[in-house]
């Protein structure tokens, strides 16, 4: 096989991912992205299902999209009814999309006791809606709900169903692994059965929930399918979709078959953090290929071997897909990963150079007081620079405050009032906050966006304390850990104090100034 096409369905079973609420706006930046990457079909929502995504697609209409189809999606035709009458299909029509996706019932448990009809009608059901669209000049794809459930109970009814799509006139017909719980054996035995006996396109949607989504998904199509549905980041309902990220890179980099162009993979990072960033969710940091610890190395013994053949430890050279190494700065890692990082940074160290002696000893000291580097990288790029004296800072910090108050009515209210001094310009700022630390932050910014307005496209996507054990002759201590993303990247920081407010600010403020730094923003 040469090619297989990409359907993307973030924008519908992504979007039913806990914590994921995507505006009309977002819909249609993600589906520009998309488009950039060069994802054939983008299904954006269920137009009969709700106004905002009837909106998505009448705005989505007035576009030009390069390389991508954009797809509806809706159900079979209700029992006992009339296709050219039935609302959903009524609407799909009005959504002006030229390829749809219709979901049917496949498993007899489904048809007999959730949708409470015949096996028979549900046939008529598929082959009237199925004929219905593509009477009208639509490309119909058909999706196989529970299908590898009703093949085992079932499998002459469940290949029905596909016959009956397929000779109604659809152009591909999509095997569902709905309850996500099929082994990767079972999909492959499955789909060279059935990979024979259909004459048009077979496509594999997986969901994940034994953990086998992208497996399932690769497995499909070395069996013979040609269509692979799935999500970015494998958002979706319970435990997610097939992830589309490393599909892609598998297909492309492991199988040698044709998906995206070859110069977009290098895209895969970016859309993958990209789509984190719009759908306000913390972007996993060991996500296979396109994760900041995709290809981080900690270990003296990695480190070293990997400065030698990188490809004794990584599978892929990182920039294929648009990442990098990383080496984890800590005391495992000694004189070598500060030499590397500095290598990065295009500073010039070595290992008998006093500077390297010096950091590598504040390094140890900081780290014995609770400092914690290699989860806080960010943090120590920022410690090499101002301990090599090539860093000026943003601001001067003069003071702040913050209150924290209960009222009568039990609400409690978080108050941070700052005083800095910006490029000569003194700033004194309040600003309210869910908590202490929110407050904080929400002032800083706030002080700070007029000088530096690029600080408006990141925000804290993950914010970790924790309690330090003693150590002999000091009092416990906090350290706090802060994720902060943007459209690009994604990075951490740290703080340790005795006080988590203290804490928190050192964090903030290496947060704030290495986004400045990242975006080469002047003094």
């Amino acid at each position: 096989m040469s090619r297989v096409k990409l359907y993307d369905t973030t924008l519908r079973d992504g979007a039913q991912g806990e914590g994921i609420s995507y505006s009309v706006t977002d819909k249609m930046r993600i589906a520009q992205e998309l488009d950039k990457l060069g994802v054939h079909f983008i299904e954006g929502g269920w137009p009969g299902s709700n106004p905002k995504d009837m909106e998505f697609y009448l705005k989505m209409s007035k576009k030009h999209l390069k390389n991508s189809q954009l797809v509806a999606f809706g159900s079979t035709r209700r029992p006992h009814s009339q296709a050219s009458q039935d609302q959903n299909l009524k609407s799909l029509l009005k959504s002006q999309a030229k390829t749809i996706t219709i979901f049917g019932k496949t498993w007899d448990l489904h048809i007999e006791e959730v949708l409470r009809t015949t096996l028979d009608e549900n046939i008529n059901m598929i082959k009237d809606t199925v004929s219905f669209l593509a009477s009208r000049g639509l490309t119909v794809f058909y999706d196989a709900e529970h299908f590898f459930d009703a093949y085992r109970t079932n499998s002459q009814y469940a290949l029905k169903c596909l016959f009956t799509a397929q000779e109604a006139g659809a152009k591909a017909v999509v095997l569902c692994d709905t309850n996500g719980g099929s082994l990767t054996s079972n999909i492959l035995e499955v789909i060279s059965r059935v990979r024979p006996q259909i004459n048009i396109g077979l496509g594999i949607h997986c969901h994940n929930d034994a953990g086998l989504a992208v497996a399932n998904s690769l497995a499909a199509v070395e069996a013979g399918a040609d269509m692979v549905q799935g999500t970015i980041n494998g958002y979706g309902e319970r435990c997610g979709n097939a992830d589309l990220i490393p599909i892609i890179a598998n297909l492309k980099l492991k199988l040698n078959i044709d998906c995206i162009p070859d110069d977009r993979l290098k895209e895969l990072t970016h859309v993958s953090h990209f789509v984190s960033e719009i759908s306000n969710m913390k972007q996993r940091n060991d996500q296979p290929y396109t994760g900041v610890s995709a290809f981080a190395h900690k270990g003296g013994v990695h480190i070293n071997a990997v400065m030698k053949t990188p490809r004794s430890y990584e599978h892929i050279v990182p920039a294929l897909v648009g990442n990098r190494s990383r080496i984890l700065v800590s005391e495992l890692s000694g004189k070598t990963g500060i030499l590397i990082r500095a290598k990065n940074l295009q500073l010039d160290l070595n290992k008998e150079d006093p500077k390297t002696k010096k950091i590598l000893k504040l390094l140890q000291n900081l780290e014995h007081r609770g400092y914690h580097f290699e989860a806080a990288e960010a943090s120590f790029e920022l410690l090499i620079k101002k301990a090599l004296k090539r860093y000026k800072s943003f601001f001067e910090l003069q003071g702040f405050r913050v209150v924290v108050e209960r009222h009568s009515n039990k609400k409690i209210t978080s108050e941070a009032i700052i005083k800095l001094k910006v490029k000569g310009v003194k700033e004194h700022t309040a600003a309210e906050g869910d908590g202490p630390i929110n407050a904080l932050d929400n002032a800083l910014r706030k002080a700070l966006r007029d000088f530096y307005p690029t600080l408006s496209k990141m925000h804290l996507s993950d914010f970790k304390v924790r309690v330090l054990e003693e150590k002999a002759g000091t009092a416990a201590q906090v350290r706090v850990l802060i994720q902060s993303q943007d459209e690009q990247d994604s990075w951490s920081t740290i703080g340790v104090s005795e006080n988590i407010i203290e804490a928190s600010w050192q964090a903030l403020v290496d947060s704030v100034e290495y986004k400045l730094l990242k975006d080469k923003v002047n003094v």
